[in-house]
């Protein structure tokens, strides 16, 4: 590792930045190593990953196996002055949601007697606590939650599971998760499993699944993913709700909101209450 502690940024599209995803989890040498995979802009379909390597043979291992995958551009940025390799093994630093507190296996002392201690370990999946997104859905059931119990409740793309994890720790008997992404289904299994979480998870595109049918209809749909497919899921996720039921709408830019809002009014459902956080937009929906 040289002196200035440095990350390794990749982008382009979503297709090519997952396969180098899978390979970073494959490659025996990067085993430990954090990174990220998001999207970085949604209308040019560019979706970028943020490594951190703390060895010389991780740096070189990543730049190996991401210069791999044709159509990624590769890029070194030199960080700040800071502990990067307490960050790297603590993954990231614990945030608190309302009632709610996640954090890594190195901040587990940290966890305060008087929260949800959500214990959440990131690996490939997106989805930590730590993105706008993913605390504006924790901030509004937390809101829900001074109401209200909700006995069955989906989560639509989990992530690392952190939502239906944080349903199942604050009472809900039925908690499933689906995801598109096999990587993110296996850490959501993990991380209900390090949570003791009654939490279950599915690889299925949509909400065809059998698992997800089966507890249908749902009180409340966590549905954490981009505006494209929130528009296109909404019929379905009506279909999941039951009448008054509710459903918690994130992933997407302040810009979006209007679009994905106006598709899921002219399907029936009101808005309850609009949480903004940075550049995203968090939309808590009732059917009707």
């Amino acid at each position: 590792m040289t002196q200035d502690a440095f990350q390794i940024i990749a982008r382009g599209p979503r297709n090519i930045a997952e396969t180098a995803a899978v390979a970073i989890d494959e490659h025996p040498l990067l085993e430990g190593v954090t990174y990220s995979i998001l999207e970085e802009d949604e209308d040019r379909e560019i979706w970028r990953i943020d490594a951190f390597p703390t060895t010389a043979e991780e740096a070189d291992a990543l730049r190996d196996v991401l210069g791999a995958h044709e159509g990624l551009t590769t890029s070194t940025e030199v960080l700040a002055d800071a502990d990067w390799l307490a960050m790297a093994l603590s993954g990231l630093p614990p945030v608190r949601a309302g009632r709610f507190f996640i954090y890594g296996a190195h901040d587990r002392g940290l966890a305060p007697v008087n929260a949800v201690n959500l214990r959440i370990e990131a690996g490939a999946a997106f989805g930590t606590g730590h993105h706008g997104t993913t605390v504006g859905c924790l901030l509004a059931y937390d809101a829900l939650l001074k109401q209200r119990r909700f006995a069955r409740v989906l989560d639509v793309g989990a992530g690392t599971g952190v939502l239906a994890i944080a349903a199942a720790k604050t009472g809900s008997p039925v908690a499933v998760g689906t995801d598109i992404d096999r990587p993110s289904v296996r850490i959501s299994r993990e991380n209900a499993s390090l949570n003791q979480a009654k939490a279950r998870f599915v690889h299925a595109s949509g909400l065809g699944h059998r698992l997800v049918r089966a507890h249908a209809p749902y009180d409340l749909v966590f549905a954490n993913i981009l505006a494209a497919p929130l528009v296109m899921l909404a019929q379905d996720i009506k279909g999941a709700l039951r009448p008054g039921g509710t459903a918690i709408l994130s992933g997407l830019l302040r810009s979006q909101a209007r679009r994905v809002l106006a598709a899921y009014r002219s399907r029936g459902f009101v808005l309850v209450r609009r949480l903004n956080r940075d550049a995203w937009t968090t939309l808590v929906i009732r059917r009707g």
